[in-house]
């Protein structure tokens, strides 16, 4: 008698064909965009479309080589946005450069600092060879995470740009320590909450039918909030202190399955945001633009012509090149979501928050999966990092939410942004592939039947 050994696919393959998918959108998105505005296919296309496909192919043959079994979609999903963000970067490039012939181009930059970002996935998978051992390492990613959160606010390295503290320079370059901080949390928020949720998952008084956590228990949510307030009053951030302390909450809820933390975590955050209105005039000056931003156009200016942009932008857009999404202050940052829904309109704005939607899902699935607790938390946080992002950015771009100045993650500029961000996946990958590899093969010692490999779809 035999006994089957279930081994799942590789998939290779198919994340081989979707990568070259998502390759083939990125170029003709760029070729569309000079079409678009100069009536021919930019001289410079084949530059893009051979670093793109030098980009996919060593990211997949990093994949092939040292992690096997991870996940096949999310590679080429990342990919396409990395492309469909050169490409509208560069129709922002060629609209500025209409205008001021001096202007020096932001794509070729963003595609340096992809070129980083590649060299950061690739250096996770090859470093990181199993991801449990990070946990051993938990309040070293803490204590980083504070060292770098508190590196902007350095005399002599911190800058301050458009009112926010949250950057540091050497020499030339900028940097934004908070994107390296947020992988550094996610690790440790994971790592201590698989040691304390026994402890934090204790109920205390029961109101309205939801068990509250023990006030003995707070400590570890109020440092959490005390983290978010500080970084607001001191670095004018209101983005990332959301950021953080939203995925504390939800981490601490899916670690202990109490939904007393969301309650929690939901007044807090609402104490904090009234407190910071009432004391801080930039946080008046953004809900003030969310409220009623034709109050004070000259003000309010950029979130306006965004609103603009994604009206003229209707259903199915201008197309790549028709629109003006150079009008709009930074639209080739902070509101690169108004300048896509501009020229591909709803439809394809639509389009590009499904491919988030999609990373989000492969990043909850493979949390779910998973079969150690550090590994299902630290996925579910990176995923969530990355969801919370988008809604924070999307949102104060349509006015859902009162804007935060994140940076959508993949298509906006920033080489702090998509260097990170690339890091993230890499991570996600190595947990992957950790969860799909099959189990070690049983020595003869301990079986004497023998086994019948089977593949699992």
């Amino acid at each position: 008698m035999t006994t089957p050994v279930w081994v799942p696919r590789k998939r290779r393959g198919a994340e081989f064909f979707l990568t070259v998918l998502a390759v083939f959108i990125g170029i003709a998105a760029y070729a569309s965009v000079g079409l678009g505005v100069e009536g021919t296919i930019p001289a410079d296309t084949y530059k893009l479309g051979g670093a793109l496909i030098v980009v996919a192919i060593a990211t997949h043959l990093v994949v092939r080589r040292v992690a096997p079994y991870a996940d096949p979609v999310l590679l080429p999903l990342v990919i396409a946005l990395n492309g469909l963000g050169l490409a509208m970067i560069y129709r922002i490039d060629l609209g500025y450069q209409q205008v001021n012939p001096d202007w020096k181009a932001l794509a070729n930059g963003q595609l340096m600092w992809t070129g980083f970002g590649i060299v950061a996935f690739a250096l996770v998978l090859i470093v990181v060879r199993d991801h449990r051992r990070l946990q051993t390492l938990t309040y070293t990613f803490g204590f980083a995470a504070i060292v770098l959160l508190i590196l902007p606010l350095l005399p002599g390295i911190g800058r301050n740009i458009r009112g926010a503290r949250i950057w540091i320079g050497l020499g030339p370059f900028s940097f934004q320590p908070g994107e390296a901080a947020k992988i550094c949390l996610a690790i440790f928020f994971a790592g201590y909450l698989v040691v304390k949720r026994d402890a934090l998952a204790l109920a205390g008084r029961r109101v309205a039918g939801i068990d509250l956590p023990r006030g003995r228990d707070l400590g570890p949510i109020l440092a959490g909030w005390l983290l978010s307030m500080g970084i607001l009053i001191f670095q004018r951030d209101l983005g990332s202190s959301l950021l953080f302390f939203g995925l504390f909450v939800v981490l601490l809820y899916i670690a202990t399955e109490r939904p007393g933390w969301l309650v929690v975590g939901g007044v807090l955050f609402a104490a904090g945001a009234y407190l910071s209105y009432l004391a801080f005039g930039h946080v008046q000056v953004r809900v003030n633009a969310w409220l009623d931003p034709f109050s004070d156009p000259d003000r309010n200016y950029q979130v306006i012509n965004g609103l603009f942009g994604l009206a003229h932008g209707g259903i199915l857009g201008q197309g790549l090149g028709q629109g003006s999404p150079n009008l709009t202050p930074f639209g080739f940052s902070d509101f690169i979501a108004a300048s896509l829904g501009e020229e591909l309109g709803l439809t394809g704005l639509m389009a590009v928050l499904l491919i988030y939607g999609l990373i989000v899902e492969r990043g909850l699935r493979i949390a779910l999966t998973c079969r150690d607790a550090f590994g299902k938390l630290l996925a579910a946080g990176l995923a969530l990092s990355i969801a919370i992002q988008v809604f924070v950015v999307v949102g104060g771009v349509t006015r859902l939410i009162p804007l935060t100045g994140l940076t959508t993650p993949f298509l906006a500029q920033g080489g702090s942004s998509i260097v990170m961000n690339w890091a993230i996946i890499g991570l996600l990958l190595r947990i992957s592939d950790q969860t799909r590899r099959p189990a070690p093969e049983i020595s003869a010692f301990e079986s004497d039947e023998p086994t019948q490999v089977v593949k699992l779809s």
